[in-house]
């Protein structure tokens, strides 16, 4: 049986999509939220499972992912925290069309399909930050098919780690945790290639991977 638990304002403060919210519509948000823990290599969603929650990420980190009858495994993007999906099943009847595994650990916030879509005729600014974050997903989705097209191996890699990468004390970090095999997934390429191309990276003081991420250096943007 699946355990939850109960959604604290505090937790829902933390997703830029309620940020900016009254107490009050906060209280109702979290009426109708429930926690969950995701162990590490479950999957929270299949494809082809119907559309049933809307899904935020509290902690951890999850991959979505497509794969064919051969167990072949495309990545299309890794989530992280103040992430949400499942979003695209509020506006049609249509089954999952990729499945979600956690990379670690991750707690996830849940909100029925049924109580989302109330909330979005209830508050205008959910609804309109739904709305932007369908087309910064479908923007990305443009610049990952261009990358695709355009750059070879190299140029993959380095726009793949640009896009994952966070400012920390002036300097851009991939934090989140991204084995060699994700990537090879994520940009159409082999591990053995991604290995070679992140060593040579290294080589040319491009990168510097560390036990706290990899330390993306400004050239690695000339690529």
């Amino acid at each position: 049986m699946v355990q939850t638990a109960a959604v604290s304002n505090i937790a829902l403060r933390t997703f830029p999509l309620f940020q900016g919210l009254s107490d009050e519509r906060l209280v109702s948000v979290a009426r109708c939220a429930m926690m969950r823990r995701i162990p590490r290599g479950q999957a929270v969603v299949r494809a082809g499972d119907p559309p049933d929650y809307v899904y935020f990420v509290l902690t951890g980190s999850l991959k979505v992912l497509v794969s064919d009858e051969d167990g072949r495994e495309v990545i299309l993007t890794i989530l992280g925290q103040g992430e949400l999906f499942g979003e695209m099943g509020i506006f049609e009847e249509q089954p999952r069309s990729a499945s979600v595994v956690a990379v670690m650990p991750s707690d996830l916030v849940m909100i029925s399909k049924h109580d989302f879509k109330q909330l979005m005729r209830d508050d205008f600014d959910i609804a309109w930050r739904i709305m932007s974050n369908l087309a910064d997903r479908l923007r990305n989705a443009d610049r990952k098919i261009e990358s695709l097209a355009l750059m070879d191996v190299y140029g993959r890699v380095a726009h793949l780690l640009l896009e994952m990468g966070e400012e920390q004390d002036g300097e851009m970090v991939v934090v989140r945790k991204i084995s060699k095999q994700d990537i090879a997934k994520m940009i159409g390429a082999s591990r053995e290639m991604v290995s070679r191309v992140m060593k040579d990276l290294g080589l040319q003081g491009l990168i510097e991977e560390t036990p706290n991420g990899i330390i993306l250096r400004d050239r690695i943007q000339e690529l």
